[in-house]
């Protein structure tokens, strides 16, 4: 079966869905963290990965104000405020023809921005969460 990438993304978003999530991710993926200098491989570590940034990230301010779609591929810009600082960042995803993500690359902005999140990634991370995709 085929996968709807971008409507599933953003159901999966809108809802919290982390097992929405699992499901969209192949099991090559790699993530590029704006936080983190190498890059995460496979399944598990991408879902680790992207599960925690759901939980830092999708709160009522989350907003997705550009998209730009390709043949497998998209960019979606969005904006969000946490602890009062204002995040502008830019999803780079490309999926297979399953509809699969194969790759996600984040990238954030301004710097204060950048320091929060990898302060919350990295205690989100070590905490290993429940609702972690295993």
């Amino acid at each position: 079966m085929i996968v709807d990438t971008m409507a599933t993304w953003h159901r999966v978003a809108k809802n919290h869905d982390v097992e929405g999530l699992h499901q969209l991710i192949d099991e090559a993926a790699v993530f590029y963290s704006p936080v983190v200098h190498s890059p995460q491989f496979g399944k598990a570590a991408v879902g680790q990965y992207l599960s925690a940034a759901e939980l830092i990230f999708f709160n009522d301010s989350f907003n997705y104000v550009r998209e730009l779609h390709g043949e497998g591929q998209a960019i979606l810009e969005f904006e969000v405020e946490i602890e009062s600082i204002k995040v502008n960042g830019v999803d780079m995803i490309r999926w297979n023809n399953a509809g699969l993500i194969t790759e996600c690359k984040v990238m954030l902005r301004p710097l204060k921005a950048v320091n929060l999140i990898h302060e919350q990634m990295g205690a989100m991370l070590m905490a290993q969460t429940p609702r972690t995709i295993k």
